[in-house]
Formats: structure tokens, C-alpha cells, sequence
């Protein structure tokens, strides 16, 4: 089994979360966005990162390799049993990846730097409309860690290298960020890349 990462995509790094959250030992495939191994251009037909090998199988949309990962390795589990709440976790999921990941990718293909203080005002905006869910329970939406709390928090760790920075009133979220950036699974599964964007 093999994960294709991208150091800095934090695609990439929720799929890795989710890797360390479940304690699941694969070689991961540090992959530089533009340079694609030969190997991985044949399997996967978008170029995409990241890419699991699992035997024949090749997946190449992170929303299926979590949600793959945390079949295939039950425990613990990310999902919720119950099939109500775990459509309402997969909706959460399409909201976070459409709007908070969506401006994210936004700002990164901004040509026009004018528009950047704008977007990033909007990207935060958008955050904050959601604090009460922070405060809510322990995890995103959640009483455990689950793929949400995995993608919420790679999206949160980027805020300063994106200069964006939580006002004061931000607090739920900010406690939310030190309970999960402390988390030994979290601390794993950074690259090199992204511990610099908080130092």
C-alpha cells in the first residue's frame, strides 16, 4: 500500500491525519506538485495528488481514500455508525471541501494580488460563521475525532502562511485548533513543508 503525497496540499495532509489517526503504516510517496513519477502519471488519469496503491486498486479523490481508509481499517472509527448522521457528517464534509477549501484554492490561483485581501477576508468570514460548531463538542460536530476533525484541521493550520490570522472573539476555535494540534496522530503527520508554516 501506497500513498503519493503532496508535502504543502492539504489534501494531501488530511489523507495523512488519517493514516496516523488510525495508526496504519504505508510508505507515502513525498511527491512534488508538476513532477510526477512515471509510475504514478500511468495509474492515476488526472495527475492528481494524492494517490493510494492498495494492490489493483488505485484511488485518486482524497474524499474517497479517507473514507476508503476508514472501511478498510475499522477501528477506530471516523464515521459515525448511524446512517442519519453519517450522511449529515458527508454533507459537512461537501461544505467544508466547497467552501473553506474552495476559497483556499481560490487564493492560490489568484493572479490579480490586489484581490488577495479580499478573499482572504471572505475565506475568514466564512470561518467564523461557523464558531458555534467549534464550541458545540469537543471534536468538529463530534464527541471523537472524525474525517471531519481531519479536515477541518489542515485548513486551519494553513490560516497564518495565508496571512490569516482569528480575531480575539475567534476563541472556540482557537481552543479547538490547540486540542487538535496537539494530538500525537496530527504532530506525525506533518511534512517537513507544512511545520514550517507555523514557525
Amino acid at each position: 500500500m501506497t500513498l503519493f503525497s503532496a508535502p504543502a496540499d492539504p489534501w494531501s495532509h488530511r489523507t495523512r491525519i488519517v493514516l496516523a489517526e488510525k495508526g496504519i503504516d504505508i510508505e507515502v510517496v513525498s511527491v512534488t506538485p508538476g513532477s510526477l513519477p512515471e509510475d504514478l502519471l500511468d495509474l492515476n488519469p488526472y495527475h492528481s495528488l494524492p494517490t493510494l496503491v492498495d494492490r489493483d486498486l488505485v484511488l485518486y479523490d482524497s474524499r474517497v481514500i479517507i473514507e476508503y481508509l476508514d472501511e478498510r481499517f475499522p477501528h477506530p472509527p471516523l464515521m459515525p455508525a448511524d446512517p442519519v448522521t453519517r450522511a449529515q457528517f458527508r454533507l459537512a464534509l461537501y461544505r467544508i471541501e466547497r467552501d473553506w477549501y474552495g476559497l483556499l484554492e481560490q487564493i492560490d490561483r489568484e493572479q490579480d494580488r490586489r484581490q488577495l485581501p479580499r478573499l482572504r477576508k471572505v475565506l475568514l468570514d466564512t470561518i467564523m460563521q461557523g464558531i458555534e460548531l467549534f464550541q458545540l463538542r469537543p471534536f468538529f460536530l463530534s464527541e471523537e475525532f472524525s474525517l471531519l476533525d481531519a479536515t477541518v484541521a489542515p485548513l486551519l493550520w494553513r490560516l497564518p502562511s495565508y496571512q490569516i490570522e482569528l480575531p480575539p472573539k475567534a476563541q472556540p476555535i482557537l481552543k479547538y485548533e490547540s486540542r487538535i494540534f496537539s494530538r500525537p496522530a496530527f504532530r506525525k503527520a506533518l511534512s517537513d513543508v507544512e511545520r514550517s508554516m507555523r514557525h
